[in-house]
């Protein structure tokens, strides 16, 4: 397979999976990112429901039944990533991108007339931040072309005026006080985001905590004398800390309210009133749903809780339920009504038809292994049911790097465990949910035992007994694609086949073409282009291309300009010079993101055949 279009696929060759996996079942509509209107007459979320991300509204049912889903999307372009409602009512805003790109928009839409406006269409890229309490004002990030930094600001949707706030790195505007006096931003590159408090009269810049974090966010408290700040800043773990201001723009006290040794807090919202506090915390990988008192400081649990993984949680009509995005490995995205006063159990308010999920899909077992140095590293391994001994099987190597594998739905898995094929995705070092040191063990000199890791992982499966030496798959996307053409390059007698989707394959080129803003907050999780150009050089698996030899499919979108089209481009090309035959995949209207559902479908069965094949044709000359 040399090139594969993907526009002109008909309805037939879309309907079947190869190995008898019907795309119904694995690609229902997923529905993400709930928000209430203020009044909680209405909820918006995002579905993809018609092929794409889109941002859609209807009543909210104050029983918690399903809710009736409107016929036609909000009137807004490009795919819909994150959207918020307006303080008064009257807007949601929405951050949308052509194909799901970087060079993401701001635009707002008035639920009742239609009307929508772009806020800053003369900017490279604009980002989403929050509303000012009275909705006239919305925080916006604005990426200049050619510059690394953005400019964090409050735009009137009156007259258009803009107040800059601050400017940098990852710039955002996360909370403006009640009175409007006050805002806190966000600023600082990839693993190192602090918090400033800025006078918005005199512009004066305080830093809440000192040094920075990889999580960083604020909420104003109904007073407008308190913060509650979300941050890792300072500390192994993300927790939940309370800031008493002094006069305008100064720091009286901090204490911390919600905190675990062993685990991350994942998600925070504030209900209505401002009295109580939902907190989503990650508990090696799965979801547990506390509810906190914010003036006795007391915690209670929330359950049951929907799904394995809690991806979106607000406080639902006068603050007596939460609205849950949440899914599982066998539960596709979906958004759940959990009631607070009696502990009700949740129910789905949107989700994909039931009639379209069987019980053939596979729940997996977390699993534990060591690095080769020692370091305690665990993974997620999905076997077909009823198969015993050795199989073949497939790593997938999350992006990031400090995301994490979750146990989250996985069409590609459960179609491949439809062929036989087991899957292993494992956490190796620099991924998130395991503490700042494990998320930064990774950086400089340390990717090289990031890469050892994926090594470490196939001997563990090898070992146990549970994986076929001779059919080991390795798989990814974005830093997991980078990942992937590493251990190939490193290890090339450990795995059978590859497939590389939209990942670095050298960081000379990737700093030189990526858009500046993802450079420059980049830098501290790969490295300085310059300052590191001899490391970087090293680390780049194209210039150990040579040492490919298992059949690699590489896999990208023509609008990624995160990682650029050419990081697919020149390691096809350098297979190709020595020989190879290298299959790619390259899809025209996507970018870092396959997000199409009618592409989706075509990535997973072309995926699912190239694994298949070249695994089978090992077997069968092992045989």
């Amino acid at each position: 397979m040399e090139h594969v279009e993907v526009s002109g696929f008909t309805e037939r060759r879309l309907a079947r999976l190869g190995g008898g996996t019907d795309a119904p079942v694995l690609f229902p509509p997923q529905y993400s990112h709930p928000a209430p209107s203020p009044d909680g007459a209405l909820l918006a979320w995002i579905s993809d429901r018609d092929g794409r991300p889109r941002a859609w509204v209807a009543p909210l049912p104050p029983d918690g039944a399903p809710v009736v889903e409107p016929e036609m999307a909000l009137p807004v372009e490009g795919d819909v990533e994150a959207l918020s409602w307006s303080p008064d009512g009257l807007w949601i805003a929405c951050q949308t991108a052509r194909y799901g790109g970087e060079r993401t928009r701001v635009q707002v839409v008035a639920p009742e007339s239609g009307e929508v406006r772009e806020l800053a269409p003369g900017a490279a890229a604009t980002t989403l931040g929050v509303w000012s309490p009275t909705g006239r004002q919305l925080g916006i990030t604005l990426f200049a072309e050619g510059s690394g930094d953005g400019q964090a600001c409050l735009v009137d949707l009156r007259d258009g005026t803009s107040t800059v706030l601050t400017s940098g790195p990852a710039a955002r505007v996360c909370a403006v006080s009640g009175d409007g006096r006050r805002a806190v931003v966000r600023l600082g590159r990839q693993g190192a985001h602090r918090l400033e408090l800025v006078d918005l009269r005199s512009g004066r810049r305080t830093e809440l905590l000192p040094g920075g974090g990889g999580v960083a966010d604020a909420r104003f408290g109904v007073t407008g004398r308190q913060l509650y700040v979300h941050t890792d800043a300072g500390r192994e773990r993300p927790a939940l800390l309370a800031v008493t201001l002094r006069g305008s723009s100064g720091v009286s006290s901090v204490y911390t309210i919600a905190q675990r040794p062993d685990d991350d807090l994942d998600l925070v919202a504030l209900d209505p009133a401002g009295v109580r506090a939902a907190l989503a915390w990650n508990v090696d990988g799965r979801s547990e749903l506390e509810l906190l008192d914010l003036r006795s400081g007391l915690l209670e649990p929330v359950v049951p809780v929907p799904g394995d993984v809690i991806t979106g949680v607000a406080f639902g009509r006068d603050g007596r339920a939460l609205l849950v995005a949440n899914e599982g490995p066998t539960v596709p995205p979906r958004i759940s009504r959990v009631g607070l006063e009696k502990h009700d159990a949740s129910t789905p308010l949107l989700r994909g038809p039931r009639q379209q999920f069987g019980t053939s899909l596979v729940e997996p077992t977390l699993q534990n292994f060591r690095g080769e140095d020692g370091l305690r590293l665990s993974g997620w391994l999905f076997r077909p049911s009823g198969e015993l001994g050795p199989l073949p099987t497939l790593l997938w190597l999350h992006g990031g790097p400090e995301a994490q594998e979750r146990p989250t739905f996985q069409p590609l898995f459960q179609a491949l465990l439809a062929e036989g094929v087991a899957v292993f995705a494992p956490n190796v070092r620099g991924s998130g949910g395991y503490g700042r040191s494990f998320a930064t063990a990774d950086h400089g000199e340390g990717r090289f035992a990031a890469i050892s890791d994926v090594r470490a992982a196939v001997d563990f499966l090898v070992t146990a007994g549970l994986a076929d030496a001779a059919r080991v798959g390795v798989s990814g996307r974005s830093y997991g694609g980078y990942l992937t053409l590493a251990a190939l390059a490193w290890y090339p007698e450990r795995f059978a086949v590859g497939v590389d989707v939209c990942g670095i394959s050298d960081f000379a080129s990737f700093y030189a073409r990526t858009e500046p803003w993802i450079a420059t907050a980049a830098t501290t999780a790969y490295g300085d282009p310059h300052a590191d150009a001899a490391l970087l050089h090293e680390l780049s698996p194209l210039q150990h291309v040579e040492h490919i030899a298992a059949p690699l499919l590489v896999v990208h979108g023509a609008h990624d300009t995160n990682v650029p089209l050419e990081q697919a481009q020149q390691v096809v090309d350098a297979l190709r010079e020595r020989g190879a035959s290298p299959g790619f995949l390259l899809f025209d209207d996507e970018a870092h993101e396959v997000r199409g559902t009618d592409n989706r479908v075509v990535f997973v069965r072309e995926v699912v055949s190239w694994v298949k094949a070249h695994l089978h044709e090992v077997g069968e000359r092992t045989a």
